[in-house]
Formats: C-alpha cells, sequence, structure tokens
C-alpha cells in the first residue's frame, strides 16, 4: 500500500513561494510518495488555485505524484479542465496523481456565484466526468446531456496515462458508492466520526459486484487517514491500495515536525 502526505490548506500558515518549495523540495527528497492540493475557488484564506499549482509542480519535482482534493467541478467548464488535466499529466509524463480527486460540492452559496444550482450538482458532476471521459479518450469526442453539450471535437494531447487519470469519488453515503460503481474509478473516503473504511470497502465490493461491475478495478484512497501504523496495515489487509495521511492547519515549524514524524510510515512495510 502506498502511503502518501495530504497537501491540503499546506499553504494556508507560509508567508510566499519561499517556504512552500522548501516544503514541497523536502516532500521531493524524502520517502513521500505524492501531495495533494485542495481546490477552493472562492476563500477567506489564501488557498493557491489547483491547476496552476499541478502545473507548476510538474515543473519543479521529478517524483513526487501529486492530486486534487477535491474538485469541485460544478464550478469549472469540463473541456478546459480535461486539456488542463491531459496537459498536466502528458508534461509530468503521467504524475497526475494515482487518482483525480472529485466532489460534488458543499457551498451552495459558492455554487450560485458560479451559476451552478446546488440541487443538480451530482447530476452535473456525473455528466462532466462522462464528457471529460470521451475528450481523453475518442479522437473525435462528442457528448450531449442536459449540463453539458458539445458536437464532434478534437481535443489533444490525449493523458499520458491511459485510459486517462483514474478518477475517484469522494463520500462516505451509499449514494456515493453507487456513483462510484456507476462512473468512477475508485473511492475516496474520510475515516472521520467514527466511520469505518474497512467496513465501507467491503459494502462497495458487494455492491459493485451486484451491479456487474468487477470490484478490482476501483481504488480505494483513504483521506486523512490516521498516523498509526496499525491502522495503515489494516488498511493494507483490507486491500486498500493508498492512504494519504493529512498534515495540521498550524505553523511553519510546527508543520515541518509534524512531516518529519510521518516520512517514516512512507518507507515501512505500509509503503509502496
Amino acid at each position: 500500500m502506498t502511503v502518501a502526505i495530504g497537501l491540503g490548506l499546506m499553504d494556508f500558515p507560509f508567508a510566499g513561494a519561499g517556504d512552500y518549495w522548501r516544503w514541497v523540495d523536502l516532500c521531493e527528497q524524502g520517502g513521500i510518495d505524492s501531495i495533494w492540493q485542495t481546490d477552493r475557488l472562492v476563500s477567506r484564506t489564501p488557498i493557491l488555485e489547483c491547476m496552476t499549482t499541478m502545473a507548476a509542480l510538474a515543473g519543479r519535482t521529478r517524483r513526487l505524484r501529486f492530486g486534487m482534493n477535491v474538485v469541485s467541478l460544478a464550478l469549472r467548464d469540463p473541456v478546459l479542465l480535461a486539456k488542463q488535466c491531459a496537459t498536466i499529466d502528458v508534461l509530468s509524463e503521467g504524475r497526475l496523481l494515482p487518482a483525480f480527486g472529485i466532489g460534488g460540492g458543499w457551498n451552495g452559496d459558492e455554487m450560485e456565484n458560479h451559476g451552478a444550482r446546488y440541487e443538480t450538482r451530482f447530476k452535473m458532476k456525473r455528466e462532466y466526468v462522462l464528457a471529460m471521459k470521451a475528450l481523453w479518450t475518442q479522437d473525435e469526442a462528442s457528448y450531449h446531456g442536459e449540463f453539458v453539450n458539445f458536437d464532434p471535437v478534437w481535443s489533444w494531447p490525449k493523458p499520458t496515462q491511459r485510459p486517462h487519470p483514474p478518477i475517484i469519488l469522494g463520500g462516505e453515503s451509499d449514494h456515493t458508492l453507487r456513483r462510484v460503481i456507476d462512473y468512477c474509478d475508485g473511492w475516496f473516503p474520510r475515516p472521520r466520526g467514527g466511520y469505518d473504511v474497512v467496513q465501507g470497502v467491503e459494502r462497495l465490493r458487494r455492491m459493485a459486484t451486484e451491479k456487474g461491475r468487477n470490484p478490482a478495478t476501483l481504488t480505494t484512497i483513504v483521506f486523512g487517514a490516521p498516523n498509526d501504523a496499525k491502522v495503515l496495515e489494516g488498511y493494507e489487509k483490507a486491500g486498500i491500495q493508498s492512504a494519504l495521511l493529512a498534515i495540521p492547519d498550524d505553523s511553519r515549524d510546527e508543520i515541518l515536525r509534524y512531516l518529519d514524524k510521518i516520512a517514516p510510515l512512507a518507507k515501512v512495510g505500509v509503503a509502496a
């Protein structure tokens, strides 16, 4: 199992690019598998725009993988987002993190400000994902839906990863599991509030089998996994592919000390 370090709000306590890049360089030189960037287009805190950050990381690093956690699709254009992801995947030689996390979004006011409706966000999300997959995999792609509608177009280059960067969905409800099985490539659960991720994975596999989908085609990445080797070993035994450890929203020095503490988890038996 891969143990990844989650970027989350890592840019919040930093005053500028210098501290940010020193942290990225530390991850690149250590045993960290990947870093993730939070997606917030409108925020009171100085959170970096995730697609721009992914492009910068592609040029700055040579080994690290990177991903978005999680993209609010209702606030973005699917054709442009598909092009951005393909471009970053090509320039990074396939390092646009083993998964491209997506979410329905929770901030209704933010959505309405961007022309999206909170009530229809999940239907919109499904169409966006299917349209993006078409753009990534078809020579001449087209899609006709309620929220996305375009005639045959060319969109090149295609992503380096084949058939495309895996798309994973965050959430813990049965509705989420059904959506994962329907049109995604993996699941992004959070072990919070006593939620049992291992039992959730078992349920996902049963539901996938009932729907005629091979459970082996679905990747699970635990978001905000505990800094506990025994828990991570339990995840590995359950067949969970990756654990994303959260970084606390703290001062620069405290974050660096925390990073030193959890880095060994990426080098022991629970890590790839």
